[in-house]
């Protein structure tokens, strides 16, 4: 789709990547972009429209469908890391990853998909990481949620096609935003940079932009035996 003209709303906007991706959009031409935020109070950036949506609420969505029922362009880039392990968590980080990046992102897209099918169509670009695919026990609730919306990302992008909304894939390893701020420098990528990517992966009507090279070294390397992903667990017999 073009970016020039649409109408979009970015999840998580107030800060970070969404932040970002929302000043790009304005950058780009965008008719109107509707900077989501829990408290819409905190959304700084000139030029956008602040509109309450936690994604996390059933009801925040659907009243923020309402309040926006012109959008063409959905950027689901809310996210939370609680450095939850899986075995030993707290359940209630655990279901708050999954609530956040699956079922929020899931809520989003039941909700907007209906008008941006009656306005003509549309794109979704769901935020999702390198680790949709590779899983640590230290990010074990993050690793799940991610690869619980990776899946349904492919399922949504067959199931929206026929209204003629494309549904773009963003992987990406470590940013330098405030998520990864304990991250050393020198392993994290430069947002502005990764929005523009996956921005341009939207108009090209791509199915995943790969942002990084860590993304693009662990795509290519699914297709190998697991101790290559995961070296430290035992070669088989």
């Amino acid at each position: 789709m073009e970016i020039k003209n649409s109408v979009a709303i970015v999840t998580g906007a107030n800060r970070g990547l969404g932040r970002i991706f929302s000043q790009q959009l304005l950058e780009r031409g965008a008719a109107k972009v509707y900077a989501g935020a829990r408290n819409p109070s905190s959304v700084d950036l000139p030029g956008v429209v602040p509109i309450g949506v936690d994604v996390t609420d059933p009801d925040s969505v659907r009243q923020a469908a309402e309040e926006a029922s012109d959008v063409t362009l959905l950027v689901n880039n809310a996210g939370v890391s609680t450095h939850t392990e899986l075995v030993t968590g707290d359940m209630a980080n655990i279901r708050l990853e999954m609530e956040t990046a699956f079922f929020g992102a899931l809520s989003m897209i039941r909700a907007f998909a209906p008008g941006m099918t009656a306005n003509g169509g549309g794109s979704v670009l769901n935020v999702l990481s390198v680790l949709s695919w590779v899983h640590y026990p230290k990010y074990g609730a993050y690793c799940a949620s991610k690869a619980a919306a990776w899946a349904m990302t492919n399922v949504v992008r067959q199931e929206l096609a026929p209204a003629g909304i494309d549904v773009t894939a963003l992987h990406v390893g470590y940013m330098d935003t405030d998520m990864a701020d304990y991250v050393p420098d020198s392993d994290k990528v430069d947002p502005h940079e990764v929005a523009r990517l996956a921005l341009d992966g939207v108009e090209e009507r791509a199915l995943e932009v790969l942002a990084d090279d860590n993304s693009r070294r662990t795509r290519a390397a699914l297709s190998g035996d697991l101790t290559q992903v995961y070296p430290g667990l035992p070669a088989p017999r």
